[in-house]
């Protein structure tokens, strides 16, 4: 009798291993939106970036187990939609209102609303998340960018302009910090999340080669890259992301 309550109690302490980690992604987010609030983006970008971690280790950890749940599914999309999809809403925001302030002094008439363009993020992360909860054909691969793509993409801004202000004798400040840049950002990664663009997952349901070559090739130049350039690579790494998927989807076809 004990030993069957102890099988039961370690099945389901098994069973909420996967939850309490996506719960540490749901609280990163949490912190991350109470450090930009706080004016301090590049600490609210580690926070994503550790989240980022978290999300991909209880879905491995889910696989690993075998304890799938429909609560859990339910669980990791409203996570998500916290720390993939209002905070880099909020980070573009704030980047956007510092960049109409200096380049235009006062804010007024149109760079007064412009910010705010920022927060079609979260509302095309809420329709990418939805669309990925009941498409079937999202199993094992991505239709669209990823939320936690795009959350990368743009809490990495923050880390380009704190550590890394020129490449060569480049200021990338004169990009990243530009109006219309953010403002096209914003415009674009929306389209590309709910976009009928085929990507692969970074889900391994073995490790050999002939199965993963395109996720173990991805992996391979993306550290690289981080190593030769560290945040600058990081918008160049989510771009390979989805030019290598475009040709692996030529290739398959």
């Amino acid at each position: 009798m004990i030993r069957n309550y102890n099988l039961t109690l370690m099945i389901s302490i098994k069973k909420h291993i996967p939850n309490t980690i996506t719960s540490g992604n749901l609280l990163c987010g949490c912190l991350a939106i109470v450090s930009a609030f706080n004016g301090d983006l590049v600490w609210s970008a580690y926070l994503v970036g550790i989240a980022a971690v978290l999300d991909f280790f209880d879905g491995f950890t889910a696989r690993l187990l075998n304890v799938h749940s429909e609560i859990g599914k339910q669980l990791d999309s409203l996570a998500d939609m916290v720390t993939f999809g209002v905070v880099p809403g909020i980070l573009l925001f704030k980047m956007l209102l510092s960049s109409c302030t200096i380049d235009c002094g006062i804010r007024e008439g149109i760079f007064f609303y412009l910010p705010y363009i920022a927060f079609l993020i979260p509302i095309f992360s809420a329709i990418r998340l939805a669309k990925f909860n009941i498409d079937t054909r999202q199993s094992s691969s991505f239709i669209g960018v990823p939320t936690p793509a795009n959350a990368i993409l743009i809490c990495s801004l923050p880390l380009i302009q704190s550590f890394q202000h020129y490449i060569g004798n480049f200021n990338v400040d004169l990009i990243i910090g530009n109006v219309w840049f953010l403002v096209a950002l914003s415009v674009v990664m929306s389209f590309l999340m709910i976009a009928e663009l085929p990507l692969f997952a970074l889900k391994f349901k073995n490790f050999g080669w002939p199965d993963n070559k395109i996720r173990y090739s991805f992996l391979i130049i993306s550290i690289l890259m981080l190593i030769l350039f560290q945040f600058i690579a990081i918008p160049f790494i989510i771009f390979l992301y989805v030019i290598l998927s475009a040709a692996n989807n030529s290739f398959n076809k």
